[in-house]
């Protein structure tokens, strides 16, 4: 995986749905918006609607993290000739 520098205009602050396409996102960007996104559920947000969209691009951003946490732990192991299988080494 190759990381991607930041679309233009890149503010997420104005909510989900101005918000980039998660798939474009590096391990980062993906993690500052998600600390984000739960600060702003924890304190409350105005409309259960407003709710569930953060909540929704709150797990896609979660996912997107591990996919690039699961990405770098192949590396890893390619790197130090194991075959990743999951087993502790």
């Amino acid at each position: 995986m190759t990381q991607t520098a930041p679309p233009a205009g890149d503010d997420t602050s104005s909510g989900p749905s101005t918000a980039p396409d998660v798939a474009t996102l590096s391990f980062e960007q993906a993690r500052d918006e998600l600390v984000k996104v739960v600060a702003e559920l924890e304190q409350g947000a105005p409309t259960l609607e407003h709710s569930l969209a953060l909540w929704e691009r709150g797990e896609a951003l979660a996912a997107r993290c591990e996919e690039w946490l699961r990405g770098a732990k192949q590396r890893l192991d390619a790197a130090r000739g194991n075959p990743g299988d999951g087993a502790p080494s």
